[in-house]
């Protein structure tokens, strides 16, 4: 039985809604072998997205590996996860064995844990270090098994910012763009949850990353594409909303996704089947959403200073821009203009705040509603 309502992880078909462009477009990369980049705000659907093109190439020529490096502390800590990523998700049981991995893990003594229970994940351990391998050959790996076996592989990187924190990492960037540049059977998709730095690898001229391939930056999903999902939910849930509660419930989580998401499902959890659900449900259910992700944001704001949490509740009061104004830096004693700088730039590497086009705004609308009603 399909859940009504998903949040927190990546969505499948049926939860998952609006995109046509975005998914026309990263679908027409993958099978051109165009790199592919992905921006927005955490919890966004950049990942469900991702899987979402990948369901709909499982029957093409073209192979998709996917993998998740928000663990990876070093460079070779990446490697690992890369080359045991492609080895599983490109070669069946047998050809990891007899086929694949046969040349490229000669001088390893790899485990590869091959379950009896078919429906089971195999798992493969493979110990490479600089005495191993070099980079180089770690990187064109995934290119060898393509032109073995004549068929396109789309790596698709999520996390991809944990790059940026590797000790050398612009040395260990340029690595990866060296090599990834000449692979033709070979196409990537990177994305990560933290917006500033994806930008800065991909945006900065003097970035080993800049103009790799199609930058796409994700918009928020149409408000008419939202509230037909969630009329059709709450239906096949045998309940009710009218399209303008449905509108009041995306406005209220100013169309984040994910928050979209656990707003509708609180919202139907707390209306009885066969019953209709209205505007006066959501003063409840938003006070439940906040609630619920407080130990969050109570964990995000501990380690601010006491002029970070001034900025702080400047922006979310209201205030996007003028900030070295004496009238603004007196009402929020925000300290001296040059201090204004490192503090914005701090907030924004917690993620806690966005620019754009000069202005700071909240990264999160419900922590927003939080702050506010804690803080101002």
């Amino acid at each position: 039985m399909e859940k009504s309502f998903v949040y927190g992880v990546a969505v499948t078909d049926y939860n998952f809604t609006g995109r046509e462009e975005e998914t026309r477009r990263l679908k027409q990369n993958f099978e051109n072998g165009i790199n592919s980049i992905l921006i927005s705000p955490r919890r966004w659907g950049k990942t469900s997205l991702v899987d979402h093109v990948c369901r709909q190439l499982e029957n093409s020529n073209i192979i998709t590996v996917r993998l998740d490096i928000f663990g990876c502390k070093s460079e070779y800590d990446f490697y690992n996860v890369l080359v045991a990523a492609v080895l599983k998700q490109t070669a069946s049981k047998i050809q990891l064995w007899m086929d694949e991995a046969k040349d490229f893990l000669a001088r390893l003594t790899p485990r590869i844990n091959i379950p009896i229970d078919s429906t089971s994940e195999i798992s493969v351990s493979l110990g490479i270090t600089p005495e191993t391998h070099s980079p180089e050959e770690v990187l064109n790996m995934v290119e060898v098994i393509a032109k073995r076996k004549d068929r396109h592989i789309v790596v698709c990187i999520d996390e991809f910012q944990q790059v940026g924190e590797f000790e050398n990492s612009r040395s260990v960037q340029a690595k990866l763009r060296a090599a990834w540049q000449h692979h033709h059977y070979t196409s990537y998709c990177l994305f990560g949850s933290k917006r500033h730095m994806m930008s800065s690898m991909f945006l900065s001229r003097n970035m080993p990353f800049y103009q790799f391939g199609d930058l796409m930056w994700l918009q928020k999903i149409p408000i008419s594409d939202w509230t037909d999902y969630i009329v059709s939910h709450f239906e096949s849930a045998g309940r009710r909303i009218s399209n303008e509660t449905a509108i009041k419930i995306c406005e209220s989580v100013d169309l984040y996704p994910s928050y979209v998401q656990h707003l509708a499902s609180i919202v139907l959890n707390n209306t009885p089947v066969g019953e209709t659900a209205t505007a006066e449900h959501l003063p409840s259910a938003i006070k439940e959403l906040i609630s619920t992700n407080e130990a969050l944001y109570m964990q995000q704001i501990e380690p601010l200073s006491g002029y970070q949490m001034n900025l702080l509740r400047a922006v979310v009061s209201g205030i996007h821009s003028g900030y070295n104004e004496k009238k603004v830096r007196s009402q929020f004693d925000l300290g001296s203009p040059s201090n204004i700088v490192r503090l914005r730039d701090a907030l924004i590497e917690r993620d806690l705040l966005f620019s754009e086009m000069r202005q700071l705004y909240p990264t999160d609308p419900v922590f927003s509603l939080w702050f506010k009603q804690r803080f101002l």
